[in-house]
C-alpha cells in the first residue's frame, strides 16, 4: 500500500514538471515571438516649426521633417488649443521620434497638457506619445509673445 501510494506520488510530480515545463516552453516560445516586434522599432529624426496664436482659443499650424532610414519626409502640423492662450508665437522643435517601425507611424494625433511664456525668445521641451506608439521628444526656441496655460492637440500628418 505504501509503495502504490509513493508510486502514484511520483507519477503526479512528473506530470506536473511536465506540466510546469510546457507552460514555461510556452512561455519562453511567446517572449521570443513578442521580442522581436519591440527589437524591430526605431527612431528617426524630427525638426518642426509651428505657428501658434489665440486668445482663450488658440490654434497652430506648421510644417516639418522626419529622416528616417536615410530618406526625408516632409509633415504637416495642425492642432487646436483651449485655456489660457493669449498672444503669437513660432517655435522650432528639433529631436527625434522613438518607437516607429515605418515613417507614416508619426501620424497622428498627439494630446498635451502644458504651460508657458515666451516674451521676445524663450526655449522649449516637450515629449508627447500617439495612438501609434510614437514617442516625440522634442526640444528648441520659441519666438514671440505668448503665455499660456492650455490643454492641447497637435495633428501630424506626412505630406503628399
Amino acid at each position: 500500500m505504501r509503495r502504490t501510494k509513493r508510486r502514484s506520488k511520483q507519477r503526479s510530480m512528473r506530470r506536473s514538471i511536465r506540466l510546469s515545463s510546457s507552460f514555461h516552453a510556452a512561455l519562453l516560445a511567446l517572449a521570443l515571438l513578442a521580442a522581436p516586434s519591440a527589437a524591430r522599432a526605431d527612431e528617426g529624426l524630427v525638426t518642426l516649426i509651428i505657428f501658434k496664436a489665440g486668445w482663450i482659443f488658440g490654434g497652430s499650424a506648421g510644417s516639418g521633417v522626419l529622416t528616417f532610414h536615410g530618406k526625408t519626409y516632409a509633415l504637416k502640423t495642425g492642432g487646436l488649443d483651449y485655456g489660457l492662450v493669449f498672444g503669437g508665437s513660432q517655435t522650432t522643435l528639433q529631436g527625434r521620434v522613438r518607437n516607429i517601425r515605418k515613417a507614416s507611424d508619426i501620424a497622428g494625433i498627439y494630446g498635451a497638457a502644458g504651460a508657458g511664456v515666451a516674451l521676445g525668445a524663450g526655449v522649449r521641451g516637450i515629449v508627447l506619445t500617439n495612438p501609434n506608439g510614437a514617442i516625440l521628444e522634442l526640444s528648441g526656441k520659441q519666438l514671440g509673445l505668448m503665455a499660456n496655460a492650455d490643454l492641447s492637440g497637435l495633428a501630424i500628418t506626412m505630406k503628399q
